[in-house]
């Protein structure tokens, strides 16, 4: 179960290809969607169940909705277990498992704004959460904090830390660095909103390319909260170049310099990964989902979330990094995601988990 068939493509396709291998039949519950996403795991023999999903929403009626669609494939489909992922499939098909008394491997990808804010809603949703885990199979974490929040919360009862989706080493390769007479450009690859730092990364891009006017800033990636006028008008100015979202962004990550994440809170910074993977040095906030990704002063560099000047500072830092140096960095990432963050590793505490 899952709330958006990109992200189950992106981060979860090899564990759906390895329950599909050993010999398991396999439904997706999302919302309804065609092409080439929805083609890949039809092909590979996935029966698809359209199962709307308010992402953002805070409609009682319609989660209400999603809660009997969930209890009505198990009914129905009466599978042997359920893989949930992200917060509403977590919660609503997770008592949707427990009344059915169907063991659930719930993954928490992020404890999101609803969790990271003190309020009624978080109390709710906290509530939630251990209200429809407290029979789950195993809960998996995505990052220390999130483990530790959920020991805090008693939320499941069996938590397994694993490294956030974990990167496909094979799909995103060590790519050979920009040559140093090449432009200098930092990449930010995420939704374009106050908690991904978009803000901050403008602030400092404006401030950075007036003392170099070479440099670059490019932005991929949908935009959300509002920031569309801000957004645009810096590309006016020419401070940052806004390619909306790509399907692919290995092209992007091969032309870059650095990839920029300040982001507030993660679960595990999948870009970090990707751009580290192909051998791109990071700079990120200091903050859980993004300090794990980076051995600061080796890989990249980090600096404090929610700091315009302190982005800036690390990005001034980075420009004189020598060019060897940036190389190297790029190296070391890519050797520290093959150490610790291989997607062979999700797949096997998946299997274990089925197979316990």
């Amino acid at each position: 179960m899952t709330n958006f068939l990109d992200g189950l493509f992106a981060f979860r396709k090899e564990v759906v290809v390895s329950l599909l291998d050993s010999g398991r039949r396999v439904w997706i519950a999302c919302p309804k969607e065609e092409g080439e996403k929805a083609d890949y795991f039809r092909n590979l023999g996935c029966e698809m169940v359209d199962t709307p999903v308010d992402r953002r929403g805070t409609n009682p009626l319609r989660d209400f909705r999603l809660l009997r669609q969930y209890r009505k494939l198990m009914r129905e489909l009466r599978p042997s277990v359920v893989l949930t992922y992200t917060v509403k499939p977590n919660i609503y098909g997770g008592v949707a498992a427990r009344l059915a008394r169907v063991p659930q491997l719930a993954n928490i990808t992020g404890l999101g704004t609803v969790i990271e804010n003190p309020g009624l809603l978080r109390n709710v949703t906290v509530a939630m959460y251990r209200f429809a885990l407290r029979k789950a199979h195993t809960v998996f974490c995505q990052n220390v904090s999130i483990q530790r929040f959920c020991e805090e919360q008693r939320i499941g009862r069996k938590r397994v830390l694993i490294p956030g989706s974990g990167v496909n080493l094979d799909w995103h390769t060590l790519q050979p660095y920009p040559q140093p007479d090449s432009p200098v450009q930092f990449l930010f690859i995420s939704r374009v909103m106050r908690d991904k730092g978009a803000e901050e990364l403008l602030t400092a891009a404006q401030n950075v390319r007036k003392r170099h006017p070479e440099v670059e800033f490019h932005i991929l990636g949908f935009c959300e909260d509002g920031y569309e006028s801000r957004l645009r008008a810096a590309c006016d100015a020419g401070d940052v170049i806004w390619h909306s979202y790509v399907p692919d962004v290995r092209p992007y990550l091969q032309n870059a310099w650095c990839t920029v994440l300040p982001s507030y809170h993660e679960g595990m910074a999948n870009v970090l990964l990707e751009s580290a993977a192909v051998g791109r040095p990071i700079i990120t906030t200091d903050v859980s989902g993004c300090r794990e990704t980076v051995d600061d002063g080796v890989t990249g560099l980090t600096c404090p979330a929610r700091d315009a000047v302190a982005l800036e500072e690390a990005i001034e830092r980075f420009l004189r990094i020598p060019y060897e140096e940036k190389v190297q960095m790029g190296r070391k990432g890519r050797e520290k995601m093959e150490h610790e963050f291989d997607r062979k590793k999700i797949v096997a505490a998946y299997l274990e988990a089925l197979n316990g």
